[in-house]
């Protein structure tokens, strides 16, 4: 081989591994600030599709309905902690639907409050604990995020929510 093909299939080498290590590094990154969303239920369950059960420790969004009553403000700081159910169509609870207790430090939107739908980021704490980072709530009458969308069951006629007003939000 001569001195010139060796120099160009050195320089084509460097480049394919400088390539594979920034690719690498890059893959790394990304899965480091992935955000699963999960519905209170799949956090017991796990995922309806995979069976992929959140990890204490994980990053992750949940989104679900605040449960009545389950509001509780402490009254020297800013820390809230609410339950979480799964999102049903027309709006019910029942004792035995799986909830999730979110915690959060922080000004909640104005739009919160029992009953609404709302998406949490945060922080698997401990089985069903979340620490929250953000809470975000809808910010209308007619909207509901994109991933509880596809949860809701079917309405009733009388309902006030109509899949195709739910789909022409976006």
């Amino acid at each position: 081989m001569n001195p010139r093909r060796k120099k160009r299939l050195t320089i084509v080498t460097s480049m394919i591994i400088g390539l594979g290590v920034v690719a690498g590094l890059v893959l790394y990154a990304l899965s480091q600030n992935i955000d699963l969303f999960y519905k209170p239920s799949e956090i017991y369950n796990g995922k309806q599709d995979t069976g992929l059960k959140a990890i204490n420790g994980q990053r992750l969004r949940i989104g679900g309905l605040v449960v009545p009553g389950s509001v509780n403000r402490n009254s020297e700081s800013l820390k809230v902690s609410f339950k979480l159910a799964d999102m049903r169509m027309p709006i019910s609870f029942s004792e035995t639907d799986a909830t999730v207790t979110v915690s959060y430090d922080g000004i909640l939107p104005d739009l919160f409050r029992e009953g609404q739908g709302i998406v949490a980021n945060g922080i698997l704490v401990n089985g069903n604990i979340i620490e929250a980072s953000e809470v975000l709530a809808k910010h209308d009458e007619n909207y509901m995020p994109r991933e509880l969308l596809d949860d809701a069951v079917e309405k009733p006629a009388n309902s006030s929510y109509s899949k195709n007003l739910l789909e022409t939000t976006y």
